[in-house]
């Protein structure tokens, strides 16, 4: 089974929002209360459609179906839905300021099948392409694993407020990567 990446469309929201939801809830228990879940769904771990409409947000499918979603920003905003209580849609400067890695969730059915890496290697390729040599992410601890795997090094920790009064510990993890120089000329 191959997984097919491709950017997400606002026609992918209803899924998305449902992918979510599933993710958080099942893939999350392990290292969240039901509470702090249900506190994040809608605020912290939701849908942005500014990645969406920046054409900086993927879908992995698997089988036909979404498997997975993640995407990158060049904004300022580290992370959160479009009900988040801050944003910043400031546009990032590649040369000073690290790319967002964004709103990573996978379908539990397709857990540990490499829906993450997959969408994480699409992300890091196109934020190179648009010139950042340095990734940063705000993790939910089932996620470092993951980052941590692929390179990132872990920050700071820090506890996300939610709606409902309690709050989410999550870690700020950082990528120094490479872009390739263009040459003029020949070599």
């Amino acid at each position: 089974m191959s997984v097919r990446i491709r950017k997400a469309g606002r026609e992918d929201i209803p899924a998305l929002a449902a992918l979510i939801a599933l993710s958080v809830e099942e893939l999350q228990a392990e290292h969240y209360s039901a509470e702090q879940r249900r506190g994040a769904l809608g605020t912290v771990f939701g849908v942005d459609t500014q990645l969406i409409d920046d054409g900086t947000y993927f879908v992995a499918e698997m089988d036909g179906e979404i498997a997975g979603c993640g995407g990158w920003s060049q904004r300022k905003t580290p992370f959160g839905s479009d009900h988040v209580a801050v944003k910043d849609d400031t546009l990032l400067d590649p040369q000073i300021d690290a790319a967002r890695i964004r709103a990573f969730f996978v379908h539990p059915r397709f857990a540990r099948r490499g829906i993450g890496s997959a969408i994480l290697s699409a992300c890091e390729a196109a934020a190179q392409e648009a010139g950042f040599t340095r990734l940063m992410l705000v993790a939910t601890l089932p996620g470092v694993p993951l980052y941590a795997a692929r390179g990132y090094e872990a920050g700071e920790s820090f506890t996300v407020p939610l709606q409902n009064g309690i709050e989410l510990p999550v870690l700020r993890m950082h990528k120094h990567v490479r872009v390739e120089a263009q040459l003029s000329g020949p070599r």
